[in-house]
């Protein structure tokens, strides 16, 4: 067996099971690239060994070096599988060519088609809305309506947001730009920079925190971080909000976390098998729900303290545009002084 050095998307470098990549037809045997974390996707590949009995060995890293690894092995690849966040990635992924097509009934029933690339080279797994976030004291729902209107002069020193080197930044002005246009979405994105209460930050944890302590009243995350946020302090002083919900309003940013075949798989029936079992309620319920993010398929339950703060309208937009427009995203990003 030759080891392959492993690493977690969030930490630093650690050890764990190493694909095989001496043997390729071995049957019963899975590998898997991943960028989610390892103590989320680990319960589920124990749950996949246990009821099938196909063992899954996996290597996890940042989504950029697993492409270029996967580009790197071509047809040697042991990978059967990748399991990245974000749509942009995915579509990044694709468009090197490193995804192949899946015909699959179950997921094309389990997944709505604004989830999944439009060739099925790729099917989203968990929801992660990018939504409005805000102390409700400071700033009341009834203040706020859309992404569009945090850049309001009203919103002056108010507004807290994330780098624009976040990728679900880039994924969410891309996606506005696919919507509204780059010239409205550049007057929106300079706008936002004006409002600023302070520079942006390195992550949604320091804007969640910096509403909750009262040096912004107003901000934008993915929920997931604010429901983790709240499993640790449920009296933490800020909420959702989901914006863009009215009549003619496209609805509010999503994107995915999501998995396809890849190019070379030694195992693709395999690996079509897998990804259909992650498409179905238990293993959606628990892919979703153990970082509090929504399932895919919109059959199976949410974890109820994000159920809890209720229904909201996506942007039905196919998230694959985040990728397609990625590129220019950053680039006008950059010419509203969004840094």
């Amino acid at each position: 067996m030759v080891s392959l050095a492993a690493c977690s998307a969030d930490k630093s470098p650690t050890s764990v099971a190493s694909p095989d990549t001496t043997d390729k037809t071995a049957a019963g045997e899975l590998v898997v690239y991943t960028s989610r974390n390892e103590q989320l996707l680990k319960p589920l590949f124990d749950q996949y060994t246990e009821q099938t009995g196909v063992k899954i060995t996996y290597l996890t890293d940042k989504a950029p070096p697993l492409m270029e690894r996967l580009k790197a092995e071509g047809s040697r690849s042991p990978a059967d599988v990748f399991i990245t966040v974000d749509a942009g990635n995915l579509w990044q992924a694709t468009n090197l060519g490193l995804l192949q097509p899946i015909a699959s009934e179950r997921l094309e029933k389990n997944i709505p088609a604004n989830l999944r690339d439009p060739d099925n080279r790729w099917f989203g797994l968990s929801v992660r809305a990018r939504t409005i976030i805000h102390n409700p004291a400071a700033a009341p729902a009834d203040t706020l309506s859309t992404y569009e209107d945090l850049a309001d002069p009203k919103w002056k020193g108010k507004l807290c947001l994330r780098t624009s080197n976040s990728v679900y930044n880039q994924s969410l002005v891309a996606t506005m730009m696919a919507s509204l246009g780059a010239e409205k979405t550049e007057q929106v994105v300079k706008g936002w920079v004006a409002n600023l209460a302070a520079p942006p930050m390195a992550s949604d944890n320091e804007v969640i925190d910096a509403i909750a302590a009262g040096r912004c009243d107003v901000g934008i995350s993915n929920t997931y971080y604010l429901g983790r946020a709240l499993r640790k302090n449920a009296e933490l002083p800020v909420t959702v909000f989901w914006p863009n919900q009215a009549e003619g309003e496209r609805g509010t940013h999503v994107n995915v976390s999501g998995a396809g075949v890849t190019k070379h798989a030694p195992h693709p029936e395999a690996a079509i098998a897998f990804i259909e079992w992650l498409s179905d309620g238990p293993a959606q319920e628990l892919f979703a729900g153990e970082n509090l993010e929504y399932p895919a398929n919109p059959a199976v339950a949410t974890d109820p303290l994000i159920a809890a703060w209720g229904d909201y309208r996506q942007d039905l937009i196919n998230v694959s545009e985040a990728g397609a427009m990625q590129a220019e995203a950053v680039k006008l990003m950059d010419r509203a002084g969004y840094r």
